[in-house]
């Protein structure tokens, strides 16, 4: 039996009275992230070593010199490839906790990102500092102060205010209807063709929509969507096993497998710092 690195892992907590800002902090020398979206800000910045990174259909390398920042729902993922290690730190900023820092700097409106690869050393050193501080309760207000300045120096450096591009309305009415019927039926053993069928499409012209608007197929969609409930079930206290069934996983390992994909993290892991 292969020996398991013991620096392949990865924790994740809540900062400490700040409102829908989680951190994690990761060590990694095999795991790779499939495609998927977050609902929420993502800030990543990188303390040694590297990987690939795609998103927003380019795919970059990251380094320590480098912030990579990601808007909500955009599409991403990750490779370690021939990098032998990656060790780096990130924020999972809700749109709540967003808003928060929006009004608290007096920045006139939410941010968006155009670039989702900085090549800005001193901003990264800041967040490997902010991150830091955040870890070990360094205190209210120094962590305040580094947090204000150094999302301050992000949104009025890089955050250009724009939404994105509008969608065909038609397509987006469909996207939205289609989604809807999936968060109402996630636990079901649903199927491409009746979700297709639902819309009006053929299963390739229901791909083809998902791509172009969530950038994700309909089954990594569904897969998300019932990430999310499992993520509820959990934070409710609701037993593992119990929080896959209901959110439409056949059992407990593919919940910890998907959940690992995606958050590079497992369940049990994500309760320790939920319900800490």
């Amino acid at each position: 039996m292969a020996r398991r690195d013991p620096r392949n892992l990865a924790t994740f907590w809540q900062a400490r009275d700040i409102a829908g800002l989680n951190l994690m902090r990761a060590d990694f020398t095999t795991h790779d992230y499939a495609t998927h979206t977050h609902d929420c800000f993502v800030i990543a910045v990188t303390e040694a070593g590297g990987a690939r990174v795609s998103a927003c259909g380019n795919e970059d390398a990251v380094s320590p010199s480098r912030l990579f920042v990601a808007n909500p729902d955009e599409p991403q993922s990750a490779r370690m490839g021939t990098s032998g290690r990656w060790r780096y730190r990130a924020f999972y900023v809700e749109q709540s906790a967003m808003q928060h820092l929006v009004r608290a700097l007096e920045i006139r409106c939410a941010p968006h990102f155009a670039c989702g690869m900085l090549s800005d050393t001193a901003l990264s050193d800041r967040f490997i500092r902010l991150h830091r501080a955040l870890e070990t309760d360094a205190g209210v207000v120094r962590s305040d102060e580094l947090l204000i300045d150094t999302f301050g120096t992000l949104l009025r450096r890089y955050g250009d205010g724009r939404s994105r591009p509008a969608l065909a309305p038609r397509d987006a009415s469909i996207a939205r209807s289609v989604i809807a019927s999936m968060r109402a039926r996630h636990a079901e053993n649903l199927s491409l063709g009746e979700l297709a069928d639902s819309a009006g499409l053929s299963s390739f012209q229901l791909i083809d929509l998902f791509k172009r608007t969530v950038g994700l197929t309909p089954h990594a969609f569904l897969i998300r969507i019932r990430l999310e409930m499992a993520r509820d079930h959990l934070r409710r206290g609701i037993p593992v096993a119990a929080s896959a069934m209901a959110a439409g996983f056949y059992d407990q390992s593919a919940l910890h497998r998907h959940f690992k994909r995606w958050y590079g993290i497992t369940p049990l892991q994500f309760v320790a710092a939920v319900c800490s």
